[in-house]
């Protein structure tokens, strides 16, 4: 029972990582007033970008730096539409998820040949898992021995990355003035211009770090989880993301706790697989459902009181003396 526990809890890091990295991204997008629903097209085309670089250049750091690339020109792209021209944002955000799902594919066909998925990468185009020091010296160790073994070590770079990064998200968005100009953006956007802070340039920084953070999400989902990418691998992990983003109430800790929480559900469903119920085979279908309902159920009945930023969705418009 220990073991498929610490076998649960390892499979929940994997599952959890672009989670929160799409979490924390939508957060510093909607604590400064943007709505960003396109969380899903960002991870999907970082995802495909950076298998396909990583694949053509045999550089796993090749990929994640188009990755980023690519999901940060999406994020602008969606800046551009919200911010410069005030549009919807959810039309703007659907927009790019659509236009990500279509593309991936379309390219994945017609460079690879393969049904829209990319090869299987290997070697350094890939990021392998990490052995930790000492880790299979003390694999037979009761207890200890199976934490650090398998829960501690053997996951990639960017799984303790985001060990770093919630902190680091946390510190900038509280403890610095950048963060509290962006949060005051996303409060009262009129009082911000009126102490002289740009309105416009503060949501263009803030769409920029989500294009950052969701990106280097998407590439983990192709060059480190999977070695590969496949044709809507994303699998709504964004909409997931922002679920988790409203359940941890805009907040980064919290937000991650909603991710692992998520994670773990979806781990759980991959666990229960070919399980019966007397001499009735559960449907596969309906186990893979289990994550997705749960997430509705507790949106629905655990998350309390979630007090949005108040210039949430509101386009800003400078007024004019």
């Amino acid at each position: 029972m220990f073991e498929t526990i610490i076998l649960m809890l390892d499979a929940t890091i994997r599952v959890s990582t672009p989670l929160i990295l799409a979490s924390l991204a939508g957060m510093f997008c909607e604590r400064s007033g943007i709505v960003n629903i396109a969380l899903e097209g960002k991870l999907l085309a970082a995802a495909f970008t950076g298998a396909a670089m990583a694949h053509v250049t045999g550089s796993a750091w090749l990929g994640l730096g188009a990755g980023i690339a690519v999901s940060v020109l999406l994020a602008l792209l969606h800046g551009f539409a919200s911010i410069t021209h005030r549009g919807d944002q959810v039309v703007s955000g659907m927009a790019i998820n659509i236009l990500a799902a279509g593309l991936t594919i379309t390219l994945g066909r017609h460079w690879f040949s393969q049904g829209g998925q990319t090869p299987s990468l290997s070697g350094d185009a890939r990021f392998a898992p990490i052995t930790l020091p000492g880790a299979d010296a003390v694999a037979d160790v009761p207890v200890l021995g199976l934490l650090y073994s398998e829960l501690i070590s053997g996951h990639s770079i960017l799984e303790y990355l985001v060990v770093l990064i919630v902190p680091a998200a946390w510190y900038l968005l509280f403890k610095t003035r950048f963060g509290l100009r962006l949060r005051a953006v996303g409060e009262s956007p009129s009082a911000v211009d009126t102490a002289g802070i740009s309105v416009v340039r503060m949501r263009y920084g803030a769409v920029a770090i989500c294009g950052l953070l969701v990106g280097i999400g998407g590439v983990y989902l192709s060059v480190a989880q999977t070695a590969q990418f496949i044709p809507n691998m994303s699998a709504g992990k964004g909409y997931m993301a922002l679920a988790a983003l409203i359940f941890g109430k805009w907040r980064p800790f919290t937000a991650m706790g909603a991710c692992l929480l998520f994670g773990f559900l979806d781990a759980l469903a991959i666990r229960l697989q070919g399980v019966k119920i007397g001499d009735f085979p559960i449907p596969v279908q309906a186990i893979e459902a289990i994550p997705y309902v749960l997430t509705v159920f507790l949106l629905a009945g655990f998350i309390g009181k979630a007090i949005a930023p108040k210039a949430i969705g509101v386009p800003y418009a400078k007024e004019r003396e």
